[in-house]
Order: C-alpha cells, then sequence, then structure tokens
C-alpha cells in the first residue's frame, strides 16, 4: 500500500524507541485497521520533491521536437543533448554515478540514442583488456524525475537553443506564466 502523509510527531519512547505519528487524507479506517494488525511493516518515507507541470513538459517536448526537425536528427539524441549541456547529475548516496563503455563509434551512437538511460561522456578514456580502450561516461538524471527548478533551467537551456536557431518560443512572460501556474497547484497540493 502506498499513500502520501505529513509526519505529526516525532518521538522515542522510555526504551529508547523511535515513535512517528503520521497524518493521512489518502487511507481510510479500514486500511488503517489492516495495517496495525500486521507482523511488521517495511516503510520507505521520503520528502515529497515538487513535481513538474505537465505544460511545462508539453512545451519541452514541443521545443524538442521542433529542434530535432530542424537537425533532421532524432528526439532522444536532442534530449541527451540538452541533458548532458542543462541537466543532472545522477546522484545516490552523495555520490555522481560513472559507468564505463568501449570507446567505440557504435557505443556513441547507442549512448546518444538512449532513450530508458542518459549520459555524458568524460575525457577519461583508459586502455582495457585487450587493448580496448573504454571511455567514462557519468549518468544523468532523466528529466522525469527532475522537480519545477531543475524542469525551468532545462526549459531555459533549450528555449536559448532554439532563439539561436530562430525557432519561435514562448514569451518570456508567457513562459513565466506557466511555471508560476506550476507553482501555484504545488502550493494547493502540499498545503491543503
Amino acid at each position: 500500500m502506498k499513500f502520501t502523509a505529513r509526519i505529526k510527531d516525532i518521538g522515542r519512547t522510555l526504551a529508547g524507541s523511535l515513535t512517528i505519528t503520521l497524518e493521512s487524507q489518502q487511507m481510510d479506517a479500514a486500511a488503517a485497521k489492516e495495517l496495525s494488525q500486521a507482523d511488521g511493516l517495511d516503510v520507505e518515507i521520503r520528502k515529497k520533491r515538487k513535481k513538474r507541470s505537465l505544460d511545462a513538459n508539453a512545451y519541452y517536448w514541443k521545443l524538442a521536437s521542433e529542434v530535432a526537425d530542424a537537425l533532421h536528427v532524432s528526439k532522444p539524441y536532442i534530449h541527451n543533448y540538452l541533458l548532458r549541456k542543462y541537466g543532472q547529475i545522477e546522484i545516490i548516496d552523495g555520490q555522481g554515478v560513472y559507468m564505463v563503455i568501449p570507446d567505440t563509434e557504435s557505443a556513441r551512437k547507442s549512448v546518444d540514442e538512449a532513450q530508458t538511460y542518459h549520459l555524458k561522456p568524460t575525457s577519461q578514456v583508459k586502455e582495457g583488456k585487450g587493448s580496448i580502450m573504454y571511455r567514462t561516461y557519468m549518468m544523468l538524471k532523466g528529466s522525469s524525475e527532475y522537480d519545477a527548478k531543475e524542469m525551468s533551467h532545462l526549459i531555459d537551456g533549450l528555449v536559448c537553443e532554439c532563439k539561436e536557431m530562430g525557432i519561435e518560443t514562448l514569451l518570456p512572460e508567457e513562459l513565466e506564466r506557466m511555471m508560476s501556474e506550476y507553482e501555484k497547484r504545488y502550493r494547493k497540493r502540499t498545503d491543503g
């Protein structure tokens, strides 16, 4: 069972065990009773993060498609280019994630066209077994994981690329309105 809740109280028992009281409007009494009768629970608590607006996502893909069409390349290629230039590095336990891949033309093309993962090449190339050269890549966070601030930065970079190419974009005040609408919807969801 997955649900959203707020922490109402955190404390400790006399024996030193941690107690957390949750408050949720998504869980009914029957579901709460069922959980309370379980022998044990696996619980994951994450800080809620801002989700990006679907309008911002649609706008991003509209512009990315126009750039891809203008350059006669695929949308995945443009998306990877933009993530490399304006995106975010994947961080796990406070560290960037790296991969080592053969430094070949076919491997580079596969990485450039990838849709399920996103990598940014580094200048680090080392020789491996059999004199095969390997390049180190940084893993990038997929844009579907971006919060509003990260998505705004990605869109701002894409807008700059479009302007250089003469591709029509929203006026700055329209773009600001779109991102502002998202912020209002986000606040309403988290405050209510």
